[in-house]
């Protein structure tokens, strides 16, 4: 049977051209929205390692640079520095999900976080027609930390996990400086104590505090699952607004368990100082970044108080 001719023709170009009119469309009020306003993208998992995600990402960050909001980046990076570890005859080691750093391991990690991971980032941001500049959390003395101490759930340490820290202040000022020139910092979480000392510091917590010092408007954590779903096994329960305190309630039930606990405490800890909403979204997903900020449904979990 011959097909029409509208059929042989394909699809219809107007019609797709209507519906990228729409599509703008429904981003503009987000657009106005956000102008000017601070958003901290805590850039990690997948979305990291994938090729194409990673130019999905980048597309995403530079036109929210573009469109006018301040763009702050956290990496991490904790596959890269195991794969290099493995591959120099060495054994990572954790204690209750913690990686224990010892001297090398963080030679190891800082040659990573700041030499390899955050100058691709940057370089790729550039080449996507943005403005990037890499800051270690040492620079300008960026994030100020201490000694992380793990402690179990009767208040007793649980051990020693190295050169591991938590994050004391956030001195924003060289991020301001950056915004003022026009420049994305991408920052590496990479901190330092009183006594000159190099810690450290999970990506998530360094967000959440990034995000408090800027009095940001969004903190987005791109992650490897969908969002905070009812059933962790089933991705279609994803929730799309979650207020803090049903999420807490969720840890307490056990529904939120694992990876997640860090990262929906960071999200819960930047509500607590002052963000106006929290988003866990899927990096996997292309263009993640824009649906979740630019539509009317999103794709993630935003989580408000």
């Amino acid at each position: 049977m011959k097909s029409s001719p509208e059929e042989a023709a394909g699809p219809d170009p107007m019609e797709s051209m209507i519906e990228r009119a729409r599509v703008l469309a429904e981003a503009l009020p987000y657009i106005q929205r956000f102008d000017t306003k601070t958003m901290v993208v805590k850039y990690g998992g997948h979305a990291m390692m994938d090729p194409e995600l990673k130019v999905s990402v980048i597309r995403d960050l530079v036109l929210m640079e573009s469109v006018g909001m301040r763009v702050v980046i956290v990496h991490g990076g904790g596959p890269e520095i195991t794969r290099l570890m493995k591959k120099m005859g060495m054994k990572p080691k954790f204690s209750n999900g913690q990686r224990v750093t010892d001297e090398e391991t963080l030679s190891i990690t800082e040659m990573v976080l700041d030499g390899k991971i955050n100058g691709e980032i940057v370089n790729e941001i550039n080449q996507a027609g943005g403005r990037a500049v890499g800051l270690s959390g040492k620079d300008g003395r960026l994030i100020l930390a201490r000694r992380y101490q793990p402690v179990g759930p009767d208040g007793q340490p649980l051990g020693d996990i190295g050169y591991v820290g938590e994050v004391e202040r956030i001195n924003p000022e060289i991020l301001n400086v950056s915004h003022e020139h026009e420049f994305i910092p991408v920052v590496s979480p990479i901190g330092v104590d009183a006594q000159g000392q190099t810690l450290n510091i999970n990506a998530d917590t360094v967000a959440a505090e990034m995000a408090i010092a800027m009095k940001a408007a969004r903190l987005i954590l791109l992650t490897d699952v969908r969002g905070i779903c009812r059933d962790p096994s089933d991705p279609s329960t994803v929730i799309a607004t979650l207020p803090a305190a049903e999420c807490k309630q969720m840890i307490a039930d056990g529904i939120i368990r694992g990876g997640m606990i860090p990262k929906v405490s960071a999200c819960l800890h930047a509500l607590e100082g002052g963000v106006e909403k929290t988003h866990v979204i899927d990096g996997r997903i292309p263009h993640a970044l824009l649906l979740e900020l630019f539509t009317d449904r999103g794709i993630g979990t935003q989580i408000i108080q």
